[in-house]
């Protein structure tokens, strides 16, 4: 049920129970898996647009995260084997045992063409025997998703260190908002031994870290509900320190600088996004998983003067990635690690560390 009063009836799935949250859609094909573990999906109900969900399981290795993080699952079938080498379990017992109330059988062309139409909004999934009018009365009680602060709930409680693979060439602060195992897996495997912070980490400490560059992870909730990371992102750049930003770390980048954010109607998710890149005209197909924007355009970022834009969503012409014009600090809105997705720009994690490797101490260490 949304919170319009429109409801979409299906077969419980998972465990059962009542969830709420903001209902939004994603359109990849496969990694289902992925998506359930994104961080950046916390508090949202997320209805797949693919048709059919499930078919090759669930596996200890395609995991984002401890867990499921999203707060209801919707899709349209659920088949009734799955089958895969890599293979663990079924879906539905993974969502059981993560407490992850589901619903199958939804139209779900008809609930994504509804949110299209009216833009993303609070809903429930709810397997019990409930009052629709008291259901309704309880989905409109719930927060709006601007002005929340969910980074907090899903970064890390203590900091810890995740070692390079083979000899460390860089000490990388990440700042954990929600961050994906597989960006961090990206960073170790290009020889940086990644220290991943709490969200609440203050300033000073990471000034005095002294690392070689700052990565500013992904994660859900409103950009400008987390004020706290903005300073210690303008004090790095302003030491020349490399700091590299994707999708709520692109969007506090901006801040940090000057620069606005604000709600998409209905925002971007899924694997099949395209972007060009202004420096070469080059389009790359993206992951993306955001439902706030940076406010701007080709022509430039409204205060914040010191920011050029470097990418450009061909859908619907949004900022989809900036750069300092005299520091070493870039970000995009999408995900570049690409899981589940296509590989087209990883070569930004690339970028990074040449960025690092251009620094003096790094330059110094790595000889």
């Amino acid at each position: 049920m949304l919170e319009d009063g429109r409801a979409f009836r299906g077969e419980a799935y998972g465990a059962p129970g009542t969830a709420f949250g903001e209902v939004v859609f994603n359109t990849s094909m496969t990694g289902y898996q992925e998506v359930l573990t994104d961080p950046s999906y916390s508090g949202q109900i997320v209805t797949m647009t693919y048709p059919l969900i499930g078919n090759y399981g669930v596996n200890a290795q395609d995991e984002e995260s401890a867990g499921p993080q999203v707060a209801g699952w919707v899709m349209h079938e659920a088949p009734p084997v799955y089958s895969n080498w890599r293979a663990a379990e079924s879906l539905d017992d993974y969502l059981k045992r993560h407490n992850v109330v589901a619903i199958t059988g939804v139209d779900t062309r008809a609930l994504t063409r509804h949110i299209r139409s009216l833009g993303a909004m609070r809903g429930a999934v709810s397997s019990a025997d409930v009052d629709p009018e008291a259901l309704l009365e309880q989905i409109r009680a719930q927060p709006q998703m601007e002005g929340l602060d969910l980074a907090c709930g899903v970064s890390t409680d203590a900091r810890y260190t995740v070692p390079a693979a083979g000899d460390a060439r860089f000490r990388v602060l990440a700042y954990d908002f929600g961050v994906k195992s597989h960006s961090l897996k990206l960073l170790a495997e290009k020889g940086c031994e990644i220290t991943v912070l709490p969200a609440e980490t203050p300033t000073e400490e990471i000034l005095a870290a002294g690392a070689d560059g700052l990565f500013v992870s992904n994660g859900p909730g409103d950009p400008e509900a987390v004020g706290h990371a903005l300073t210690a992102i303008r004090e790095l750049a302003g030491q020349g320190t490399p700091v590299f930003g994707i999708c709520l770390g692109h969007q506090l980048i901006a801040r940090a600088f000057g620069a606005e954010t604000y709600k998409l109607k209905y925002g971007h998710r899924g694997g099949n996004h395209p972007v060009r890149r202004l420096s070469d005209g080059a389009v790359e197909i993206t992951a993306q998983n955001h439902g706030f924007a940076v406010r701007g355009d080709e022509e430039g970022i409204p205060g914040a003067p010191a920011l050029r834009v470097t990418h450009m969503n061909l859908n619907d012409g949004t900022v989809e990635g900036l750069e300092h014009r005299e520091r070493p600090v870039f970000s995009v809105q999408y995900h570049p690690e690409a899981a589940p997705g296509p590989h087209d720009s990883r070569y930004l994690f690339d970028r990074f560390v040449d960025e690092m490797a251009r620094r003096p101490a790094a330059a110094k260490r790595d000889a």
